[in-house]
């Protein structure tokens, strides 16, 4: 499989130089257009600014792109056309020639096959509420489990079974630390009230984690840091259980089921908290974007020592 990579990913990837994996379903499928574009190229800023290089990673005409120029980046904000690609996608997605937003599976899996350590997420994919009767898991969470990458993440959406995602994660052997947190984020929240095993302070300490790994060897599995949006910056935590009260109660009433729910619960908590959900997910993005950059610089400074 040829990636294509453009000029400042290679360059600095063949230099040594801290490169961040981004991923493009956010862009695409994620946030309401036109403000889209301008977070897109806010995240890629914040990236540079923090002294890493932004790899936006997407399929564009059936071929994976890690990092995108300008205007493949403007094609990806605006075309309404795109598909929403995950890793079991990217095989028929680059057959048929066709264009698609990755999801954190999809990134996940080009980015490493690209040789980028770290990535800037929103929140990791997780196993859905009712999943003994639906048995609807996220695919990231597989993905993560054979990847050797660092996802920087705001842990997962609150939509979703915490808990639960929690336990798969450690049943896959995937290692969750909680950055200046001992408690799991919960997206829009600070915290979701579910605690994790391992807290870190420091990118260095992420680094030196991700050094461990590779010294262990076995599994090629992911790192995740869980990383909470700021406090001042989360969802009003009661507006954000009664507005998920309603999502939910309106879903059952609505009959939704399967692939539908997540979709149907996101777009009631966006329109019925009057923008603050959706200010809150920026939040979390551009900070885990920052952190991802310094985890980034430390870990291409020490890689080889």
């Amino acid at each position: 499989m040829t990636l294509a990579l453009t000029d400042e990913v290679r360059d600095a990837m063949e230099h040594g130089r801290p490169v961040v994996a981004l991923e493009s379903t956010l862009v695409a499928h994620g946030l309401p257009r036109p403000g889209n574009l301008d977070t897109a190229r806010e995240l890629e800023r914040t990236v540079r600014d923090a002294g890493a290089v932004p790899a936006t990673v997407a399929v564009l005409d059936g071929r994976p792109c890690v990092g995108l120029d300008k205007a493949q980046l403007e094609r990806v904000a605006t075309d309404e056309g795109l598909r929403k690609l995950g890793s079991r996608d990217l095989a028929p997605a680059l057959a048929a020639g066709v264009s698609g937003a990755t999801t954190v599976s999809g990134t996940a899996f080009l980015a490493a096959r690209a040789g980028v350590r770290v990535f800037a997420a929103g929140g990791l994919g997780g196993v859905h509420r009712d999943w003994t009767h639906v048995q609807d898991e996220s695919a990231d969470l597989r993905l993560l489990a054979r990847t050797r990458i660092t996802v920087v993440c705001a842990g997962v959406k609150s939509i979703l079974d915490v808990p639960a995602t929690l336990q798969r994660l450690e049943t896959l052997g995937v290692a969750v630390l909680g950055y200046g947190t001992g408690n799991f984020p919960g997206f829009w929240l600070t915290d979701s009230g579910v605690p994790v095993d391992w807290t870190v302070r420091d990118p260095r300490e992420v680094a030196a984690a991700m050094r461990a790994q590779d010294r262990l060897g076995g599994p090629d599995t992911a790192l995740v840091v869980a990383h909470p949006v700021p406090e001042e910056e989360q969802l009003d935590p009661e507006l954000h259980d009664r507005v998920l009260g309603e999502a939910l109660a309106a879903c059952r009433r609505d009959g939704v089921a399967g692939q539908a729910v997540t979709p149907y619960l996101l777009d009631h908590l966006v329109r019925h908290t009057d923008g603050a959900a959706l200010a809150a997910h920026v939040a979390a993005v551009r900070g885990n974007a920052r952190l991802a950059a310094r985890i980034a610089q430390v870990w291409s400074a020490t890689a080889h020592t």
